[in-house]
């Protein structure tokens, strides 16, 4: 699909949910050509393609930690193997379905369809583990399900995670549902209460989180906290779950615990049964009201995302571009004044020599064609130099290594290299996307917000407004 396929899908999609969102798809259309202009972007690549146009919800979590028992009782029904081993090996991708009973289709659904987080997730896979592209079916499979609690949603359940044991191409496959998802649960199971021995496990679930520019879309559960109740020490282990979770770097924040009631073990003590249900009861509450307003969420992450593409352009990548374009710049001027000192002193000899006299018209050919010997070599320096710096770059720095590769084409002048013109143009239409996200977002805020409760312009209809929060 080319992305002005995925343009039209996108707007045919949004349309009749929130104009809002359909003006800030023209946006990251100029933010697309921005990219593309400065070689950063493929052309049938598009920003749109790196976050969920859809609610996203994804479940992250060790082992038997509860999260196919949590996705069955949100569901009303059995859709995913549970148990207290490893029965899920897959990133399974659970969408509604109009069939009567759930349907399971393979990875490669995913891999081809737009339409879902992981398209061309294959790509992504067989950069960090070659040869694993190709088997995608291995990590994803879609499963439709008949649940009317699904509906304009999507969840993600992850394989058991055991980071002693996971390759690469697993942990890929998680940065990117986390990258794309609008709300992260990450489950952990209160029934080993050292949390301690789980280290590496706590590390690669949690360390690369806290740092996440959406950390507050993530939320951490301890699950099966009815455990405690033999020893009544739920603030023990509770407690102890987040000094864990502190020491990887979660000082604080979107902390729960929760249990499930259908397979909870009996508890003898009413007033412990009480206190454990309270908390479970609250708790689920926060997490369910999360879950049920990923669609309000959503529509400002696409807006901020719009504005954090546009920054980190300006901010990073036009900067490392700037410094690259220079450094080949001034490699093919050292290379170049080398060729110009040989084939200047070649002339030089000939006049000293007497070979070609000043003035004769031999002189003047002579130099005619010293030039264009330059011209030539000229031409095959920049693209030597661009050749060597592309390759190197490819490994360390990707991006700019595709920019470096469009920007040194035998067409474009070298002194634009200098030039400070592309750059601050660049720069500005890069600081009007910002401030276009700016005004959406105050937009998206005038539907929800009026203090003074008068008639905002930008105020949705009751039926945007009603498919907005469903």
């Amino acid at each position: 699909m080319t992305a002005e396929e995925r343009y039209k899908k996108l707007k045919e999609y949004l349309s009749a949910e929130n104009p809002i969102l359909l003006d800030v798809i023209r946006e990251y259309q100029v933010l697309d050509k921005v990219a593309g202009k400065l070689g950063i972007l493929g052309e049938e690549e598009s920003y749109t393609a790196k976050i969920s146009w859809w609610p996203l919800i994804s479940l992250l979590g060790t082992f038997s930690s509860g999260k196919s028992t949590f996705i069955n009782n949100y569901l009303g029904m059995e859709v995913q193997q549970s148990g207290n081993q490893a029965v899920d090996d897959k990133f399974t991708v659970i969408c509604y379905g109009t069939g009567d009973r759930v349907t399971t289709l393979p990875g490669l659904a995913l891999d081809a369809d737009p339409r879902f987080p992981f398209y061309n997730i294959s790509e992504e896979v067989e950069r960090v583990d070659k040869g694993e592209g190709s088997r995608v079916n291995l990590y994803l499979q879609l499963k439709t399900v008949p649940s009317e609690r699904i509906k304009g949603k999507i969840l993600i359940d992850s394989p058991g995670f055991d980071a002693d044991r996971q390759r690469s191409a697993i942990l890929r496959i998680s940065s990117h549902i986390i990258e794309m998802s609008d709300l992260v649960l990450i489950f952990f199971d209160a029934r080993h209460p050292e949390p301690g021995a789980m280290r590496d496990t706590l590390e690669h679930l949690v360390a690369g989180t806290v740092e996440h520019r959406d950390r507050d879309k993530i939320l951490y559960i301890l699950n099966q906290i009815d455990t405690t109740a033999r020893e009544d020490n739920l603030e023990d282990v509770i407690g102890s779950w987040q000094r864990a979770l502190s020491q990887e770097g979660l000082i604080s924040g979107n902390f729960y615990a929760i249990y499930n009631e259908s397979a909870m073990q009996p508890i003898d003590d009413p007033g412990i049964a009480e206190r454990l249900k309270r908390k479970r009861d609250e708790d689920m509450a926060k997490i369910l009201e999360k879950m049920e307003g990923v669609k309000i969420e959503r529509a400002y992450r696409i807006t901020k995302a719009l504005e954090d593409f546009a920054k980190k352009i300006k901010n990073e990548t036009l900067p490392r571009l700037e410094e690259a374009l220079k450094r080949w710049g001034r490699r093919v001027l050292i290379y170049d004044a080398i060729v110009a000192g040989l084939l200047a002193g070649g002339l030089l000899f000939l006049v000293v020599s007497g070979a070609l006299p000043v003035g004769s018209t031999g002189l003047l050919w002579a130099a005619l064609g010293a030039f264009l010997l330059f011209l030539v070599f000229h031409f095959r320096i920049r693209a030597f130099v661009a050749r060597r710096m592309i390759r190197k770059l490819a490994k360390e720095d990707p991006e700019i290594s595709r920019a470096l590769d469009k920007r040194t084409r035998w067409y474009r002048p070298l002194f634009l290299v200098w030039s400070r013109g592309w750059i601050r143009r660049t720069r500005e239409r890069l600081d009007r996307i910002v401030d276009y996200s700016r005004s959406s977002i105050r937009r998206l805020n005038d539907q929800f917000v009026n203090p003074f409760g008068e008639e905002s312009p930008d105020k949705p209809s009751e039926k945007t407004a009603e498919n907005l929060s469903k």
